[in-house]
């Protein structure tokens, strides 16, 4: 029997370890602020949560584009790149 684990890229492994170090990452803030029991000091906690989100966003989109880059041609890569960028246009402040 054939194990599906030998059938899932590299590439998504470390995509989805991204995503629930992430998770982890949120949860034990959570639990920060409620032990620090405090607004200013939680609003502290979430502010460098507003700094790990989009790393751990364009490191997945990036870990995701090298791993498909066999399969896409540049112009495909650059529409990608282009969306990415709107996004971070899209959300700004």
């Amino acid at each position: 029997m054939k194990s599906w684990f030998i059938s899932i890229e590299l590439a998504l492994i470390v995509m989805v370890m991204l995503r629930i170090f992430s998770g982890l990452i949120e949860i034990s803030a959570a639990m920060l602020m409620l032990k620090l029991n405090s607004i200013e000091k939680a609003i502290g906690v979430n502010a460098a949560l507003a700094i790990i989100g989009p790393t751990v966003f364009l490191t997945s989109i990036l870990v995701g584009l090298v791993g498909m880059s066999d399969k896409l041609s540049l112009s495909k890569f650059l529409f990608i790149g282009a969306g990415v960028i709107l996004i971070f246009i899209g959300i700004r402040k």
